[in-house]
């Protein structure tokens, strides 16, 4: 006799009671008029800001898009090459980078995101990358900077135990942490959140592995990770703002 399913033995509801598009418009934060949350975090007083090259100025040799779409894979070796600083600005800009500011509440970026909420802070943990000590660094797509967060001892040992002993995490030059921040989507779309922040995390991870392909490197996007070590490594609360990704990167030639 075959065993029961999922849904046979405790009732499946995902994708119907929890977060289903069916949404009391009129119980929103925005239909009653309150102020959406700011689309960045703020910086912490006193950070000095890192400025990083802009389109204008990075040398970024071109890339087919259907060559960088059939070359796409995940990658789990890395080279010792470092990133270099244009490298990682066109990475940045492919997965987060601000297109246009449209108002207060919301910018378009280079990533769909479900009523242009962008729910998404990166946090980038940095082994290798040229000009940059290694360190836990956080990136301002307003601002194309990043700041740094803190040096943590052991940086590569945490990473590797936040991926729960995936090694390569901590071999790569960079390693991408994306946190979730519900209330700027939430401000929208109330309980249907938990399904567009799902859908979003996906479109930034795809940009990330096709921008690999234009600069010799290659990614693996992580979500088996521990979530109370990776939040407590990125310092933050685990409810508010908590982890929703990974994606080690490095080259690969």
């Amino acid at each position: 006799m075959s065993k029961p399913s999922i849904s046979q033995s405790t009732g499946r509801h995902f994708l119907t009671d929890r977060i289903r598009m069916e949404v009391d418009w009129r119980g929103t934060a925005q239909s009653r008029g309150s102020a959406p949350p700011p689309v960045q975090k703020p910086v912490p007083g006193g950070a000095t800001l890192i400025p990083l090259p802009d389109r204008e100025s990075w040398s970024i040799p071109p890339c087919d898009l259907e060559e960088a779409i059939a070359r796409r894979e995940s990658r789990r070796r890395f080279t010792a090459r470092p990133l270099s600083r244009d490298e990682l600005a066109f990475l940045f800009w492919s997965t987060q980078g601000v297109r246009a500011r449209l108002h207060d509440a919301a910018v378009l970026r280079t990533v769909p995101s479900a009523g242009c909420r962008h729910p998404f802070e990166t946090y980038l943990a940095i082994f290798r990358v040229e000009g940059l000590e290694p360190g836990l660094y956080r990136y301002l797509p307003l601002d194309h900077a990043l700041v740094l967060e803190k040096t943590p001892d052991l940086l590569s040992g945490r990473v590797v135990a936040a991926a729960r002993g995936q090694g390569f995490a901590g071999e790569a030059a960079v390693t991408f942490f994306w946190t979730a921040l519900p209330e700027r989507t939430e401000w929208r779309y109330a309980e249907a959140s938990y399904k567009v922040i799902a859908l979003d995390a996906g479109h930034l991870c795809q940009n990330l592995y096709l921008a690999c392909a234009a600069v010799g490197a290659g990614t693996c996007a992580i979500a088996a990770y521990d979530q109370e070590l990776a939040d407590d490594l990125l310092g933050v609360d685990g409810a508010e703002e908590f982890t929703i990704y990974l994606a080690p990167v490095g080259k690969i030639r």
